[in-house]
């Protein structure tokens, strides 16, 4: 789930994470969705959040940070390749249609119900 404001509410979508790596969390989207054809351009704070299940209630991770849009051909050719599915919809690494972008720097901490009530470790990267 990606987390970020729209008309300064707070406002939540389902995404999938291209993938991570220690330079960050990498997504890729198109230029048509508002997501990101304007909403996180006018304000970039995003906060993600992953759950894993387990026995009990399961352990989230809660990421926040600044999306960073990444506009390199090389970059949109490997995502293409990873998601050969994009290219149903029309994109190209060439063109300005497929959108790039990753959460670089921020803080995040795990949460779940045992340590609900705890201070939060906060992890920064």
């Amino acid at each position: 789930m990606v987390s970020y404001f729209k008309n300064d509410q707070p406002h939540v979508r389902a995404m999938g994470m291209w993938y991570a790596d220690e330079t960050g969390f990498y997504f890729q989207s198109a230029i048509i969705k508002d997501l990101v054809g304007g909403e996180i351009k006018e304000n970039p704070k995003i906060e993600l959040a992953f759950f894993k299940p387990d026995e009990g209630t399961g352990t989230m991770l809660r990421v926040e940070g600044e999306a960073e849009f990444i506009d390199d051909i090389e970059m949109k050719k490997l995502c293409l390749e990873d998601r050969p599915f994009l290219k149903e919809f029309g994109l190209t690494a060439e063109g300005d249609e497929l959108i790039l972008f990753r959460i670089s720097t921020g803080k995040a901490h795990f949460w779940t119900m045992a340590t609900n009530l705890d201070p939060k470790e906060i992890i920064k990267f």
